[in-house]
């Protein structure tokens, strides 16, 4: 079956979306933690790391940082990444996918660094920074598997496998997490669940 020429740029706009969700619905619920970055966006191959500051130019609203969802590879079936059979998400009675898309979840923030003196973050600093880390990557885990399943249409849940999420940096004054997904594509026709 021939995929629609949009398949995997609206597979991608639907994990940003749902990344920056939680995000923002994790930042109500945990004080001190920052938001979905206002340079969320979908980027061609690996990102650059422009933004680990707030690059709105108001670092009041904690949202600092960019949020980046871009596609890695694409893989034919019936491997969907690994030696092993991977655990295959969401999936009900439809056969193995044909196709699948690697997207790359990359969640950037500003890293402590030191002061202008010279003198390296103090230990509150880094603890500080190594919480936001911490939530961020649970952020990014918990849109993949509670938001990501919920978009697809009823008859058609997506099928996909969880690479493991890395922590990136501290370099340049930013740190972060990156996330890889794997999704099947469409290619059948799943029957409606009763």
């Amino acid at each position: 079956m021939a995929l629609p020429p949009l398949a995997i740029d609206a597979l991608a706009e639907t994990l940003l979306g749902c990344v920056c969700q939680t995000l923002n619905d994790t930042a109500a619920l945990v004080e001190g933690q920052p938001g979905c970055p206002c340079r969320a966006c979908l980027v061609p191959g690996t990102p650059a790391w422009d933004s680990c500051e707030d690059p709105c130019g108001n670092p009041q609203d904690g949202a600092g940082g960019q949020l980046t969802v871009s596609l890695a590879r694409i893989l034919t079936a019936p491997d969907l990444g690994g030696a092993r059979t991977p655990t295959i998400l969401g999936a009900r009675s439809c056969p193995a996918p044909t196709m699948s898309a690697e997207l790359v979840v990359t969640l950037l923030r500003c890293a402590p660094s030191s002061d202008e003196e010279g003198c390296p973050p103090t230990c509150e600093q880094l603890a500080a920074a190594a919480r936001v880390l911490h939530v961020d990557a649970t952020s990014v885990h918990n849109a993949l598997v509670c938001c990501f399943p919920q978009t697809g249409p009823p008859s058609r849940r997506y099928r996909y496998t969880l690479g493991q999420l890395t922590v990136l940096g501290p370099e340049g004054q930013c740190v972060g997490v990156e996330q890889r997904v794997t999704i099947a594509l469409p290619n059948c026709a799943c029957p409606e669940e009763s």
